[in-house]
């Protein structure tokens, strides 16, 4: 394996193991990384002098970074038209 796929690999797996436990399920942090290991295995193969396996290590590391980055909030509107969204711990947490 090269350098770059190295690199992407611990990439992918420093952004798994360092993700907020609160922030995503494991459902929704696999189904991102396969997401992005699909996309960047294309780009490897459309892309001169990258190789497929390369393209899915760096895609699968954006995607499980993006999917852990990400907030899945739901906004709702109140009686007065100011919008919230409902944490973890069931109040409301205005914008």
């Amino acid at each position: 394996m090269n350098r770059t796929g190295l690199i992407a690999g611990a990439v992918a797996l420093s952004v798994g193991l360092g993700a907020p436990a609160s922030a995503q399920n494991a459902n929704q942090m696999l189904k991102g990384t396969a997401i992005g290991a699909g996309a960047g295995a294309l780009a490897g193969a459309i892309i001169p002098g990258m190789s497929v396996g390369t393209g899915a290590l760096v895609g699968g590391a954006g995607g499980a970074a993006y999917t852990a980055l990400k907030k899945n909030r739901h906004y709702y509107r109140d009686s007065r038209g100011r919008r919230y969204y409902v944490n973890k711990n069931g109040y409301r947490v205005y914008k």
